[in-house]
């Protein structure tokens, strides 16, 4: 398998492509105080669609963004003209945090043919690179999903991992969370993390310029941080948004089936019953 990223080189020049699809997947956290849907539609990369992560989500638990259903997967990626037979660009504004969460995503559904653009939004647009305010108008195609349930853990699992220590985890949170010496951004969780996970900062993945950093960088960051990149990984974070940069990462060292903790530390946080590492 290949690098999953593209360069804005190779995506201008790609953008004609028939069999193309490009999806902003801009997403913020709540108290960020802006509107990742309104940014997109004022001004986009040509032909992108708005990829929302909180509405492509089984909106019946009370986790963000969590999973949808296959069902309802490919019924709201139908809609945004994206099916079978098609390469997916994913990019965001703010440094792979949604785009890689799409990437991922879009495997658990058995679609592989999907990068994300390096560099993002913030590349294209430094680079002086075409943009518009145009709705990219596509007719609903079919979608196929094949759900690959080998690259998501939930709150079970996790617990069994525990004892059986198969799989490392590895929280992407920043250095002050993961050791639970500030408070969480979402009320009422505890602080701290798994016990037993590797603390890799999703931030210290990306360049100063906003790329990801080169595959040598990135495989001696998790060698330091005490990860063993021959063994099984699952990765987590907050809420399962940040975590996928990390899979973005290890795939691009190589390691393509590294699973995502869905519910991350929303979940494991708020449970009365969860072990707490610090």
């Amino acid at each position: 398998m290949s690098d999953p990223l593209v360069s804005t080189d190779w995506l201008e020049q790609n953008l004609a492509r028939p069999d193309l699809r490009i999806i902003d997947c801009t997403w913020f956290m709540p108290d960020a105080g802006r509107d990742a849907k309104a940014e997109h539609d004022a001004l986009h990369i040509p032909r992108a669609v708005y990829f929302d992560i909180d509405d492509i989500a089984d909106t019946d638990r009370d986790l963000p963004h969590m999973l949808p259903s296959p069902a309802k997967f490919s019924s709201r990626v139908r809609k945004l003209g994206i099916g079978d037979g098609l390469t997916i660009v994913a990019y965001d504004n703010n440094n792979f945090y949604a785009s890689a969460r799409a990437w991922w995503m879009f495997r658990v559904m058995g679609h592989e043919d999907i990068k994300v653009l390096d560099g993002g939004f913030a590349k294209w647009q430094a680079e002086g690179r075409h943009m518009d305010d145009l709705p990219d108008r596509r007719n609903v195609r079919h979608f196929t999903p094949r759900a690959n349930t080998l690259l998501v853990r939930d709150l079970d699992q996790i617990r069994g991992n525990l004892t059986s220590r198969r799989e490392q985890v590895v929280d992407t949170r920043s250095a002050e969370r993961f050791a639970g010496t500030v408070a969480e951004p979402r009320p009422g969780l505890k602080a701290g993390h798994i016990p037993g996970a590797k603390n890799v900062p999703a931030s210290s993945l990306v360049a100063a310029d906003g790329t990801m950093k080169d595959s040598r960088a990135l495989e001696a960051i998790f060698v330091e941080a005490g990860v063993d990149l021959g063994q099984p990984i699952t990765t987590s974070c907050g809420s399962g948004v940040s975590a996928a940069v990390a899979n973005l990462a290890l795939a691009r060292i190589g390691k393509h089936d590294t699973a995502l903790y869905d519910g991350s530390w929303t979940e494991w946080g708020s449970q009365p019953d969860t072990p707490i590492g610090r």
